[in-house]
């Protein structure tokens, strides 16, 4: 199962959720604050370049701290 990311309409957090294909546009709460008024978002894929290393081959951003992720300085996922 793949899993998607989901920015909430609210706190603009994002969410993370495993979820079947046939699912990835049903509702999904977040996990922040628990509204329901989420929307599916484009996801960071990474892909193996050898020695178990990844880098990033489609979609995310370089995080800027105030790029609204989320996420700590230096671990933005996108």
């Amino acid at each position: 199962m793949p899993v998607y990311e989901y920015v909430c309409d609210e706190c603009e957090k994002v969410t993370e959720a495993l979820r079947k294909m046939a699912d990835a546009d049903a509702p999904q709460a977040c996990e922040h604050c628990g509204s329901g008024k989420t929307h599916r978002t484009h996801s960071l894929v990474a892909a193996p370049v050898g020695s178990g290393q990844s880098l990033p081959v489609a979609g995310g951003h370089v995080h800027s701290g105030s790029c609204g992720c989320g996420k700590p300085r230096g671990s933005c996922g996108m």
